[in-house]
């Protein structure tokens, strides 16, 4: 295992700026943010359990294909269902009212802009970009 996040540091910081910035906001929000809300919201047990979910994925792929785009699958297929989920519960949010709810809102956009990336990248690897 420390050789394989050893790899992923190394192309990671192969990596433009922008995506390595990116990259961390999405660890502070959904795993950092997920944790500390999840002792009063269930919507942030969800996000918290997608991310773990999701990171598992995309080390397993990444373990057996190295950093390609494929990587955005376990985003894909844990994500996606967990924001679906956001999405329903949003009349719950109370975004005004509660740094939870702020949260929530916040979660749920870094979830969909990451999303976007994650199914063109999927999209584009099944036509055959494997770079």
């Amino acid at each position: 295992m420390p050789a394989l996040m050893e790899a992923w540091n190394a192309d990671v910081a192969a990596q433009p700026q922008w995506v390595q910035v990116w990259m961390n906001v999405m660890v502070a929000v959904l795993a950092l943010g997920g944790l500390a809300f999840s002792f009063v919201r269930v919507e942030a047990r969800w996000v918290l359990a997608s991310f773990v979910a999701g990171a598992a994925g995309l080390f397993f792929i990444y373990s057996q294909m190295g950093y390609v785009r494929l990587l955005g699958l376990g985003h894909v297929l844990f994500w996606t269902p967990a924001l679906v989920y956001l999405l329903r519960r949003r009349d719950t949010w109370r975004v005004r009212e509660t740094w939870s709810g702020k949260w929530i809102a916040i979660a749920a956009a870094v979830m969909t802009i990451s999303l976007a990336f994650d199914y063109a990248d999927v999209i584009r690897w099944g036509l055959g970009e494997r770079g």
